[in-house]
């Protein structure tokens, strides 16, 4: 199951106390102090794991606590620290704090093997041994350890990919995916069978690979959250490069086109400015003299209202997707 949005809370440890103590020896009669300090709470640590994929750890466990420190005793002695908890989350996680029904952003985890302290565990408290002065030879006070507060985290997950699929439903986006890579999403003749983010590896050569997203169906007002828009929508946020998938048979390729940036746009501005790749699909689905027609007509209008190029593609006849793997990856590499 793909989950891409948890709330949890977590707590750091509180940490040891200082101890209040003695040396007590056989003929020594006034033994000075030797209270030990408090061990450190743990922290709560989140890091970046990319055998992880989902939220899912996080739907049904919504409580972590790292551990208490453990107080000093005499003879010096420290308490031990707490122990820390790890949190595991996949590439492309966002951690909001929620204070007081407003949020604030935490960290963002976007390394594998990166680490980043959620809380910190409380100090440990100085045991009587630390207070001891010429005119105080006998401190009868420790300090206590820190204690921590609870915190309410909100985990958004926005899949980190190099080409994101963007187009209306039924587009053939799930079926492209199937085609370049080992992903296996569902596929129908019916609107909105994706309804949720899948990953594939696109090989273009045996050393040279990208990943491609099928991200789904995208409607009119999206932005607004329909059909379940803003779920979709975050997950393109990420992407490198986006690939604008849209039907032959559309009744106004260039309409769609104009509809779909104008969605991503009102829901991140920054999205429009992204590069992006105009494929028309199911190149397939015409005989060859109305395809060529339909093509012509098409890759005129795009040129003149956008100065944009076309690519045309059939993923059931595998025509042309060759040509569109090269593309994709020279547009990558140039955009690193």
């Amino acid at each position: 199951m793909f989950i891409d949005y948890a709330r949890i809370k977590v707590r750091a440890g509180n940490g040891g106390d200082g101890a209040v103590s003695f040396r007590r020896e056989k003929f020594v009669p006034k033994g000075g102090p030797d209270g030990g300090d408090g061990g450190r709470g743990g922290n709560v640590i989140a890091v970046g794991d990319p055998n992880v994929n989902t939220l899912l750890d996080y739907r049904y466990s919504k409580s972590f606590k790292a551990g208490n420190g453990k107080h000093g005793s005499g003879g010096r002695k420290s308490g031990s620290a707490g122990e820390d908890i790890i949190l595991r989350f996949p590439l492309g996680t966002e951690i909001y704090v929620i204070e007081e029904d407003k949020r604030r952003k935490l960290a963002d985890i976007t390394d594998a093997g990166e680490e980043i302290i959620l809380s910190q565990g409380g100090h440990g408290g100085k045991g009587n041994s630390n207070f001891a002065t010429p005119t105080n030879q006998a401190p009868r006070h420790a300090t206590p350890g820190g204690h921590t507060h609870e915190m309410e985290l909100e985990l958004v997950l926005k899949l980190m990919a190099d080409v994101g699929l963007v187009g209306f439903p039924n587009a053939g986006k799930s079926t492209l995916l199937s085609v370049l890579s080992a992903a296996r999403p569902k596929i129908a003749d019916y609107e909105f069978t994706t309804l949720e983010p899948m990953l594939g590896v696109v090989r273009v050569s045996d050393y040279q690979s990208f990943v491609m997203a099928d991200i789904p169906g995208i409607i009119e007002g999206a932005h607004l959250g329909k059909g379940l828009g803003h779920q979709f929508l975050r997950h393109i946020q990420r992407t490198s490069i986006l690939l604008f998938l849209i039907d032959i048979a559309t009744a106004d390729p260039v309409e769609a086109y104009r509809t779909l940036r104008a969605e991503l746009y009102l829901y991140d501005s920054f999205m429009d400015k992204k590069p992006h790749l105009i494929v028309i699909s199911k190149t397939d689905t015409l005989p060859a003299g109305e395809l060529e027609i339909q093509l012509t007509d098409i890759t005129q209008k795009f040129h003149k209202q956008f100065h944009e190029q076309v690519l045309a593609i059939s993923s059931v006849g595998n025509e042309n997707l060759e040509g569109l793997k090269y593309t994709l990856y020279k547009m990558l590499q140039q955009n690193r």
